[in-house]
This record gives structure tokens, sequence and C-alpha cells, in this order.
């Protein structure tokens, strides 16, 4: 989602969602293909999304890449203003059309399909010359959109119980565009169009949860390949109008009752409740749903843990990517004391862990278990084993065993696996591990530390 204004940043924590109502049609479940990861590159430019697809992403596993907002946006170095669009020209701060365009050639060479967040609910705040010399005003945008092309309502959104508020208004006073009028449709469906023509494999829609899902539909209708994938901003709110199930007709959905859960148990709960995580939460079902331990906006606002949380943020992306529910995202940013901070270099990484880059999705620890996920997609969770509190295990078939230990103290014990015998490389410490004929192994595991064995993977 995209908080886009600076006071508002944070206000839109609770209340960005998405989701409108749309007919279940055909809609691209989980990301196509064996590999459903996806590595969040936010505020990469494209140059160095590049670079990474061939060097890191496609190597280690990942299926997808996703770019941040690419068209002309206004002017200022705060990171939301990539959610400020005023025209669809591939012009912001990221790069332009021939630097997206090689971009997209250069992960699709790796074997990495390219997702891009695509801010269609509304356009700027305010008045003044894009990105890529564009001059606008809120309501009047040459050659786009004019006065019309909006909603009737210019107040901001302040009613989560109320639809047509939510949906009709303006979310943190941004230029609300009538996704009901067919010429505001076909012009969104135009500039996404432009982007399948580069070679693009799926959308984030930002702020879905503020356009009925039945205009979602007509856009999507639209397109060049109608049953393009792509995974809906939509937040869920008990009570709310809007819902994240209206949209599923669509796609994807985005669930965000899962980051948020995440964080509470392991902050503050047992790593053992886990046993039945995904629909036995009440979550929508796996194959609709899109998941992440953090995004952009939750690692501002507070309500996920992010990179400041140490091993609890680590742990729970490991157990994320070994865990069969949804379609996970990295979240991959920057260290940022204000949330309003863009980011360094104007978007240039030069390389992982320098200029206040984090890449978390170099993480040894995660980029390690994109494999897994790979080797071990389409197997059910077996042996799963918990002491009651903070320590768990658990197989996937005949695939993969992974065992977490978020304890206070070391862990030694036996675990029984579906294994087959013989020597795995244990991808969380690069030591080996020896399953023996009963697809038993005994190991130590350290205090939050990690196992992650799968088949295929014998030496370190």
């Amino acid at each position: 989602m995209a908080r886009k204004t600076l006071a508002a940043t944070l206000a839109l924590a609770a209340g960005l969602a998405v989701t409108v109502a749309v007919p279940p049609g055909t809609a691209a479940a989980s990301p196509p293909g064996t590999k459903d990861v996806t590595a969040v590159l936010f505020e990469w430019d494209f140059d160095s999304v590049a670079t990474e697809c061939a060097s890191r992403l496609g190597p280690a596993g990942y299926g997808f890449v996703q770019v941040s907002p690419p068209a002309e946006h206004i002017q200022g170095s705060q990171w939301w203003t990539s959610y400020q669009p005023v025209s669809y020209q591939i012009a912001g701060r990221l790069g332009n059309s021939t630097d997206f365009q090689e971009m997209v050639t250069a992960c699709h060479n790796a074997g990495v399909k390219v997702v891009v967040d695509t801010v269609i609910n509304h356009m700027s705040a305010g008045s003044g010359t894009g990105t890529g010399g564009s001059s606008y005003t809120k309501y009047n945008y040459p050659g786009l959109y004019s006065s019309y092309d909006f909603d009737d309502c210019t107040a901001t959104i302040s009613d989560y119980t109320n639809r047509t508020n939510v949906q009709n208004c303006e979310l943190v006073g941004l230029a609300d565009l009538d996704t009901g009028e067919s010429y505001v449709r076909s012009a969104i469906a135009g500039y996404m169009n432009t982007l399948l023509g580069y070679g693009v494999d799926g959308f984030r829609i930002d702020a879905a949860k503020h356009m009925p899902a039945a205009d979602l539909a007509n856009i999507k209708s639209r397109l060049s390949n109608s049953s393009v994938y792509w995974k809906q901003e939509v937040i869920y709110g008990s009570g709310e109008a809007v819902q994240p199930t209206e949209y599923t007709g669509n796609g994807d959905v985005q669930e965000f009752r899962y980051a948020y859960d995440l964080k509470r148990v392991f902050n503050n709960e047992n790593l053992a409740y886990l046993s039945n995580y995904g629909e036995g939460w009440g979550y929508m079902s796996s194959g609709v749903s899109g998941v992440f331990v953090d995004n952009h906006d939750t690692e501002r606002n507070g309500s996920t843990l992010t990179y400041k949380d140490g091993a609890n943020y680590t742990l729970a992306n490991v157990f994320m990517l070994a865990w069969p529910y949804g379609a996970p995202d990295i979240n991959s940013g920057y260290e940022f004391s204000s949330t309003d901070a863009g980011p360094p270099n104007d978007g240039t990484v030069n390389a992982c862990w320098q200029d206040g880059w984090k890449c978390q999705h170099a993480w040894p620890e995660i980029q390690s278990m994109v494999a897994f996920r790979n080797t071990t997609r389409g197997e059910s969770v077996t042996n799963w084993w918990d002491n009651g509190a903070d320590a768990i295990a658990f197989g996937r078939g005949s695939k993969g065993y992974v065992a977490i230990n978020h304890e206070s103290s070391s862990l030694t014990r036996t675990y029984q696996t579906s294994l087959a015998a013989g020597t795995y490389c244990n991808v969380q410490s690069n030591t080996t591990v020896t399953v023996n004929s009963s697809g038993q192994f005994t190991a130590t595991l350290g205090t939050n530390t990690a196992l992650a064995i799968y088949s295929g993977k014998s030496s370190c």
C-alpha cells in the first residue's frame, strides 16, 4: 500500500486497505510456475534491479521481483512521492522507459519474472511539475485526466464502515480517480498494457481496497493479457465495509493478518501455536493469498516485525518460506530513522549492506530458504513437533525438514522426519546432518537459530 502524504504516512497504516466486490472469474491464483517467492526490491532503481536479477535472484531461485511504481510522480526525496503519479510515462526516480525495458529483459534472462507496483486508485495531492517534466494540478493532468475523471467526494476518507466513503473519497487527500468511468478504466488499462508490452509478468494493485472489485475486474478485462498475475492490496479490518475476500475473483489478495499475527507470536506468544497457521486462523485460502513478514508500509507504521527486530524477524521469514501457505514476498528495503526517508543514492544500489541498503532478500538465512521452498512445493506438512512453547519442527513430506529454536537456551533432540536416509546440508548453518534409515537425526540448535534440510542438497 502506499501511504503517501507526509503527515498521513502513518495515519494510513490502519486504513489503507484493499478490496471490493467482484464475482469470482478467471483469476490467476498463486504466481504461475514452480517458483512463487517474490523479492520486493523497494525503491531500487531499475539498473540495480537488473543487476540483482542476474547476480542473485535468478541463481537463488526467486521466481519474481517486484519493482516500485515506475510512473512519473511528484518531485521530492521522500519514498511516498513514488505513490503520487502525475502521468503514466515511465519517468520516475528509478529510471526511464529504456531503463525499465532493459531491466525486464535482464530479469527474464535470469529466469525471474517482473511484478510492478501499480498506482491506479489516485493521482497526486498537490500541484507542480513531475519527475518527467509534466505540469499538473490536483485534478488536472494535461493529456490524461481532467476534473471530470475524479470522484465527486473531495473529502479525506474517514469512515471505514462506510463503503462509499472508503471507495469514493480521498485517501489521505489524494485525487481519487472515478474508476467506474469508462474513460478512466481505458486510461488505466492503457498504462498497464504499456507495461505488459515491455514484458511485465504481473501487477501489485496498490490501494485496491479503495476501488470497487468490479471496477478492477473491468480494467483487467481490458488488458492485452487479461489473465495476467496480480495481487491486490486490501488490508483486512474487522467490521469494515470492504473485505479482502471480495477481490479474490480478480487474483491474489494480500493477507495482512498473516504478518500482524507473526509479529505477535514471535514477540509475545509461543511458536507452538503455528501448527495450523493459515486457513486454520481464519485467513483467506492459501491459493489466493499473498503473504509477507513486512512490507514498506508496515515496517514504517510498526504493525509488523521489521529488520530492526533481529532474530525474531529473521526466523519469521524462515518460517514463512518453509510453511506452505500463500505466495510469499520478501521485503528488501533500506535503513531509516524518519519514516518519510527516501532511498539512499536515489535508488542506486552499489552493493548490498552498503549505504543503508538492508538487502533482506540476500540475508543467508532467508535466501537459503528460497530453494527449500521451491524443492518442497506441493508437499504437505508432516511430522510436526513442538515443545509447547518456542521450539518447533516440521517436515514437508519426503522433501524437506525445518526446526526453529526460539527459546532462550540451546536445544538438543532427535527429530523424526519422512526424509530418505543420507547426508543433508543444513542450509541455515552450512553444516551437515545425517538422517538414519528410520528418518531420524539428532541436532543441537542454539538459541534463536534454525535448521533446514531438503532433498537434493547433500553437501554444503
